[in-house]
């Protein structure tokens, strides 16, 4: 019983960063779509700016060649099918990680089969240096590997204080 509702949970978080990262790209396109473009500013380090990634992360691996593109597709639901398996070995507090990861790999993987590219629209920058734009999806799966890059460093320097 306690496995069923640890699945319930695990699946409402999922689901909610999905839904977050929905409405967001909902957002923006309805935007896009009723002034023609995104191009707006909202403070000296942050705009919003609708690019459309047909890579994965940040726009890394962007190709035209739609066997790539379907290639890098398959390959991310593969890592969607591991990352799933990792949530259900976990017995600790890194299950929310991986939640965080899947949940945003779930919105971007969404988007790249049905829009066949990723809306980003998040553009972060200081003065003339700009980040890659991004998305909420991102902002979850970057959080979520970076907090399990953590978790390991600091827990491999635990055992070997020991």
């Amino acid at each position: 019983m306690m496995q069923y509702k640890k699945l319930l949970v695990y699946s409402f978080i999922v689901i909610l960063i999905f839904v977050l990262d929905r409405l967001s790209k909902l957002y923006i396109l309805d935007l896009a779509e009723t002034k023609n473009s995104v191009d707006i500013y909202i403070n000296s380090f942050l705009n919003l700016y609708l690019i459309w990634n047909k890579g994965i992360a940040f726009g890394i691996l962007s190709f035209e060649e739609n066997f790539i593109y379907n290639l890098i597709t398959i390959l991310i639901v593969i890592i969607n099918l591991f990352i799933i398996f990792m949530i259900i070995k976990s017995e600790d507090y890194k299950v929310y990680f991986w939640i965080s990861i899947l949940g945003g790999s779930f919105g971007n993987l969404f988007d790249r089969i049905y829009y066949s590219a990723v809306p980003d629209f998040i553009d972060f920058h200081i003065n003339n240096f700009h980040w890659f734009v991004f998305n909420v999806a991102d902002i979850f799966i970057t959080t979520g590997v970076i907090c399990l890059i953590f978790v390991e460093m600091f827990y491999k320097n635990n055992l070997s204080s020991k």
